[in-house]
């Protein structure tokens, strides 16, 4: 008979152990825009609720200007001394023009009410841009303009802002880790002699994304969302004033179909609001919108239509 060979093992050898993935510190990721931290979670609990009838028509003359239409019919609120909201039946018209180019992004649009607002982004380079934005109105103290500059750095981000009535700001983010990125913001109201300073975190993976915000205005904002499915997204957020003692809690989700997106939310005061857009066919879109709120006996319905690009 053969005999059987048997290897032994060397005593005391450990078992192997996955390694790591070393992180290149020196290749980070670049951040998202400071202002956009919480999109992820704004997208699901803060849509685009309307009440009454709307219609939007968009039609493009060239790859680069294109003009657009829009018709709002519905109930407009007005200031009350009792809890209960009141409404007036309100109608406008809105003329858009937009200009797009790789480089240069203007937007203009115009209300039968007399307010004009006008949009417009440059880039000047691959890493610095302009942004523009302005509010003209008959009514007095309530025309506004702004301006930004934006620079994106390979794992940062930095903003400088300058609007009317003496407002100065800057922000600034920084990737500290692959998933990580911690920023913070100064701002300067001269005008009303108002001062802040503000920080935020955002940690997100392919799964979730975490955020915090916290300001000496008193702001406390927390948002957390999950992605269940590559078409399904929970998100829920809390707001905290440490100086009016006001506290809110939502949550919300966010489901994409094939030809459809569903989106609603439900907060601590009783709120619960839903928003379906559905697509029709190529370039015809329904919107269907309703929003209840017990607390304030004020409830809202609306359903639009969006023709064109």
């Amino acid at each position: 008979m053969a005999a059987t060979t048997v290897k032994a093992e060397p005593l005391g050898q450990p078992p192997e152990e996955k390694v790591a993935e070393r992180v290149d510190y020196l290749n980070l990721p670049c951040p998202i825009p400071y202002e956009e931290i919480h999109r992820e979670a704004l997208m699901s609990l803060k849509p685009d609720v309307f009440e009454g009838f709307r219609f939007e028509f968009n039609k493009g003359l060239n790859p680069q200007f294109g003009l657009s239409h829009s018709v709002y019919m519905g109930l407009a609120e007005i200031p009350s001394q009792s809890s209960e909201t009141i409404k007036i039946p309100t109608a406008q018209y809105e003329f858009g023009a937009n200009f797009m180019d790789p480089k240069l992004l203007l937007l203009g649009r115009v209300l039968t009410d007399g307010r004009l607002n006008a949009r417009a982004k440059w880039d000047f380079t691959d890493n610095f841009s302009l942004k523009a934005n302005a509010l003209l109105t008959n009514e007095p103290h309530m025309s506004h303009g702004m301006f930004n500059f934006d620079y994106k750095g390979t794992d940062y981000r930095a903003q400088f802002q300058l609007g009317n009535g003496a407002l100065f700001g800057a922000n600034y983010i920084q990737s500290v880790s692959p998933h990580l990125s911690l920023g913070g913001e100064v701002f300067w109201a001269g005008q009303h002699r108002k001062s802040g300073i503000g920080y935020a975190a955002r940690y997100n993976t392919n799964k979730m994304v975490a955020t915090g915000q916290v300001a000496s205005t008193g702001m406390v904002a927390l948002s957390y969302v999950q992605k269940v499915s590559e078409k399904v997204s929970l998100a829920s957020d809390f707001m905290y004033n440490y100086m009016s003692r006001d506290v809110t809690a939502s949550v919300g989700y966010d489901y994409i179909l094939r030809q459809a997106r569903l989106r609603g939310k439900i907060d601590s005061n009783g709120c619960v609001s839903a928003f379906l857009e559905e697509r029709l066919n190529m370039g015809l879109n329904f919107n269907l919108s309703a929003e209840l709120d017990h607390s304030k006996k004020d409830y809202k319905f609306g359903f639009g239509l969006t023709v064109g690009q």
